[in-house]
């Protein structure tokens, strides 16, 4: 039991991880474009949208689809398992 706690949070562990360097990865690239790239960035896309706003509203999304993605995976997985093993505790 103990151990397929310790397995289990080790997977919880590493998925979050996994998110986290994404997130990072997504938000300091673009930090890094807006500060070594300011040509690129204020290109226009249309009329009132520049390359640098429509990156900005991305990295947004991808924070809201990162986080989504997590919820569901902790949902489907994570969660069943955890209350199965605390369904194994209590007998």
């Amino acid at each position: 039991m103990a151990e397929s706690l310790r397995a289990l949070a080790r997977t919880r562990w590493r998925v979050a991880i996994g998110f986290t360097i994404v997130m990072v990865v997504v938000y300091f690239g673009f930090i890094l474009l807006i500060a070594f790239d300011k040509q690129l960035m204020a290109r226009r896309i249309s009329d009132g949208l520049s390359l640098g706003i429509l990156a900005g509203a991305l990295v947004i999304v991808a924070s809201w689809l990162l986080t989504w993605i997590y919820v569901r995976w902790a949902n489907r997985r994570y969660d069943p398992e955890l209350e199965r093993l605390r369904g194994e505790a209590g007998r």
